[in-house]
């Protein structure tokens, strides 16, 4: 079974969702804090790109989980890093926006570093790695881009529906991407198995790292510790379902194994960040 079927419609319920939280404080923040989001992005779109080659690099990843550990860094911020950045009591406002531009402007991005980084695991691996760039696009802007604009105007034309449209999927969204999940480890528990160790060591790598450079950034920028905190979960959260999509749509590189970084990845940050949440909270 190609789980595409599955997380297709789980990343549009994301990014509908996603659009449905965009409002007009979501576009004036950008104006009120600018540096704030712009070390955000730079965090999200720069650093962790860097710092997943460099993981993948060091601990020698096979090609396919070098691509997939990359890939997960090149996408935007998960939508559920909203929710943790309220928990933490940060700026959530800041957290919608830094989530809704990161999506739109990785719709660029991530073709430039994806095509980078094949021609470098083509080179490594002696095999050529063909990335088809323009059904890339396409498949992101129908998943991406498209569910978002539609969510946003869905808030601005029915607002009190757009509420309660917002409460019922959020509350499917989460158990449905730990099915996914399910079905992944179920369809490639020999691979898991086999490759736990790295593909762990690796997630983790990445997700601490990530936590570490965007503090420092954040600090750097002198900022209050609310946004100090939304930055740190922004750029530790990924979209792993969009990781996930692209790595086993047959439109794209058609590959379940390239996807397990994406899954291991994923059930690795809402442990580490949820740990964060919990100390921060105590504190």
């Amino acid at each position: 079974m190609n789980t595409i079927w599955i997380v297709m419609p789980i990343l549009i319920v994301l990014m509908f969702l996603l659009g449905i939280d965009l409002n007009k404080k979501s576009f004036t923040e950008i104006a009120r804090n600018p540096k704030a989001v712009l070390v955000g992005l730079f965090g999200q779109l720069v650093v962790l790109p860097v710092i997943a080659f460099a993981v993948a690099w060091l601990l020698k990843l096979p090609p396919v989980y070098f691509m997939g550990l990359v890939l997960v860094a090149c996408c935007p911020g998960g939508s559920s890093s909203n929710v943790f950045t309220m928990l933490i009591k940060g700026d959530v406002a800041l957290s919608v926006t830094l989530t809704a531009f990161s999506s739109v402007i990785t719709l660029f991005t991530l073709p430039v570093i994806m095509e980078f980084v094949t021609g470098v695991v083509s080179d490594l691996s002696g095999v050529e790695i063909h990335l088809p760039i323009g059904k890339l696009l396409v498949q992101n802007l129908v998943l991406i881009f498209v569910p978002m604009i539609l969510g946003s105007l869905f808030r601005h034309y029915a607002p009190k529906a757009a509420e309660k449209v917002s409460k019922g999927l959020g509350k499917v969204a989460f158990p449905a991407l730990m099915t996914l999940a399910l079905v992944f480890f179920l369809q490639y528990r020999q691979e898991i198995a086999d490759h736990f160790l790295v593909l762990g060591l690796s997630g983790a790598f990445l997700i601490l790292a990530a936590m570490a450079c965007s503090s420092g950034l954040s600090r750097l920028g002198s900022f209050g510790k609310p946004i100090q905190r939304t930055i740190v979960i922004e750029v530790g959260m990924q979209n792993a379902a969009q990781a996930i999509a692209i790595a086993s749509s047959p439109f794209i590189f058609n590959s379940g194994e390239m996807a397990l970084p994406a899954i291991i990845y994923a059930l690795l940050m809402n442990v580490i960040l949820l740990t964060y949440v919990y100390f921060i909270k105590k504190k």
